[in-house]
């Protein structure tokens, strides 16, 4: 008994060490990193941008500034999930002042960020996680009337 014991221990080490390394991943790593990200961001702007009651945020917009949109959103979202980008975009206050975006496109956003997620196959705990980091923006970007 005391042989298999010793073969099983390092095993079972093995084991909890992985499993206490992955509890301790940060979200940015276990969304798959900066591509992941990236690649969410883009098929969500792509909703945004053409969805009948959220396109008018973007018309006129030419492309360097939806290239810059685009590279914010990437940035806030790897810093916020805990990956090693730095956001250097405005407050979410100011970048969003006078868009009179509504709660109605708040939720309707909302609703477009989690088709996202789920196209790209999110884990729903990975999902919430990161619906509350972009929901404790809603105070700065939506506009009470």
């Amino acid at each position: 008994m005391k042989k298999i014991v010793k073969l099983f221990l390092p095993v079972l080490l093995i084991l909890v060490i992985n499993e206490q390394t992955f509890a301790q991943e940060s979200l940015y790593k276990r969304l798959g990193g900066y591509d992941a990200v990236a690649a969410v961001t883009d098929d969500f702007i792509t909703r945004l941008a053409t969805h009948k009651d959220l396109s008018r945020f973007f018309t006129g917009a030419s492309d360097d500034t939806k290239k810059r949109i685009r590279q914010h959103i990437v940035d806030f979202l790897c810093n916020g999930a805990g990956g090693p980008c730095a956001y250097i975009g405005r407050t979410m206050k100011d970048a969003h002042k006078g868009l009179k975006i509504s709660e109605n496109d708040w939720k309707i956003t909302a609703g477009l960020l989690v088709e996202t997620l789920n196209k790209f196959m999110v884990p729903q705990k990975e999902q919430n996680e990161l619906l509350a980091i972009v929901s404790s923006l809603k105070k700065d970007i939506v506009e009470v009337n």
